[in-house]
């Protein structure tokens, strides 16, 4: 089974939520979720952030879903690590 085990992610968001709760938020989406967020940009309005994630198991939709109703969105995805690991008889 092929599995993404990490992604890069270059996100516009509002300057609200802050990045602590919108971390947590990411990170709530998985059971093992590690995220990590810096923030590479600010405007007046908004904040340009590069978002890592890391899991045995992520799920792309699921992100782009809760980015998108924190009001942020999603640019670019800037990194992938899949694994294909075969299936346990």
């Amino acid at each position: 089974m092929v599995t993404v085990k990490r992604l890069v992610l270059d996100v516009l968001k509002p300057h609200q939520p802050g990045a602590l709760y919108f971390c947590q938020h990411i990170a709530r989406l998985g059971d093992d979720y590690q995220v990590c967020l810096s923030v590479e940009e600010v405007d007046e309005n908004t904040q340009t952030l590069q978002l890592e994630i890391r899991g045995a198991s992520i799920v792309l939709e699921s992100i782009e879903k809760a980015i998108a109703e924190m009001g942020a969105s999603l640019h670019s995805i800037d990194l992938v690590e899949v694994h294909n690991e075969a299936d346990k008889p």
